[in-house]
């Protein structure tokens, strides 16, 4: 017999959200271990709001939001509200119950001043890293380092003569200019909109942006990121904050790390040798003088197997590749 599709609302529902999520979603994991981390900078919290006025919507759940956005690539706070409204599983890890109405996405642009001003972030990483160690997550002995651009919000537009002697932009709202000819460099040049971007490209033949860089320490058993830091972008900045996150290891054990030919320079090779940590860096031999790596470090055969990952990566990473339309 054919059922009929008819839709029908109960009257009453005493189903919980939790019953929606899976007992094996790695969710779960996710949200004991980020709540443990919470309620151990809940003093942090407290100076963050006044002890009086009208009570705001809880700094947990607004962090808790936030972390989805990061592990879904959601682009934008607009779209994940949106998503609160609909998705059962954003609304139980986030801790909203069925009937919650959502919060608006400006509340998030109000919130994200207070949370920087009051360094809540900074700390909330480290209570997870501290965790995570606590719990025998995280490896003491293989890292990788690298470093990322991160495209900053000012136009090209802004990027002006420090002297103001450039020729004006065409009337108008949306004002053109030609920098057809015109040479532009951070020594004489900045951003009106956003003075610390600097005119940064990553590679040879790539096209210069107004960025900043972005700098992340993974250990290598788990994958997971032990320490992160934004800079200025600067030809030295990735070795240099690499050396700073590598100096904040705990001290103990030789260490390794992994990382791209940027790297194989004497200064970062000397530095982590220093620190009593074996540089696995990929060797830049067609460079003017050569490698800064000599048999210290390539006659081990750790050195030789890091080499072959790094190759098969690159490999698998290449082959999964798709020209574009």
């Amino acid at each position: 017999m054919r059922g009929a599709d008819i839709t029908q609302e109960a009257l009453f529902s005493t189903v919980h959200l939790d019953t929606f999520v899976p007992p094996d979603h790695p969710l779960r994991k996710i949200r004991l271990l980020f709540n443990d981390a919470l309620s151990r900078i809940s003093w942090l919290l407290d100076s963050a709001y006044a002890e009086g006025g009208r009570e705001s919507i809880a700094p947990e759940r607004l962090l808790r939001a936030q972390l989805l956005q990061v592990l879904y690539t959601i682009r934008s706070e607009r779209q994940l509200v949106e998503q609160l409204n609909y998705n059962l599983l954003f609304r139980w890890f986030v801790g909203l119950s069925i009937d919650d109405e959502v919060w608006s996405h400006s509340t998030f642009s109000k919130n994200r001043d207070r949370l920087l001003d009051h360094e809540i972030i900074p700390a909330l990483f480290g209570e997870v890293v501290a965790l995570a160690r606590k719990r025998h997550l995280l490896s003491e002995e293989h890292f990788s380092v690298d470093g990322t651009l991160i495209q900053a919000w000012a136009s090209q537009k802004s990027f002006r003569r420090k002297d103001g002697e450039d020729e004006p932009p065409e009337p108008g709202r949306n004002r053109a200019r030609d920098f057809r000819g015109e040479t532009r460099v951070n020594e004489t040049h900045a951003s009106t909109t956003d003075p610390d971007a600097r005119s940064y490209k990553k590679s040879r033949g790539a096209a210069s942006r107004l960025a900043y860089l972005g700098h992340t320490l993974m250990e290598n058993r788990h994958g997971l990121v032990v320490d992160a830091q934004v800079s200025l972008a600067t030809g030295r900045a990735e070795r240099e904050v690499a050396e700073a996150m590598l100096g904040r290891l705990p001290k103990g054990r030789r260490k390794t790390v992994g990382a791209d030919k940027n790297y194989d320079t004497r200064g970062f090779v000397a530095a982590c040798r220093k620190m009593n940590i074996t540089p696995h860096v990929a060797r830049h031999d067609t460079r003017r003088g050569g490698s800064a790596l000599d048999r210290r470090t390539t006659r081990h055969e750790g050195y030789r197997v890091s080499a072959r990952g790094s190759e098969s990566a690159l490999k698998r990473g290449l082959a999964g590749a798709r020209p574009l339309a």
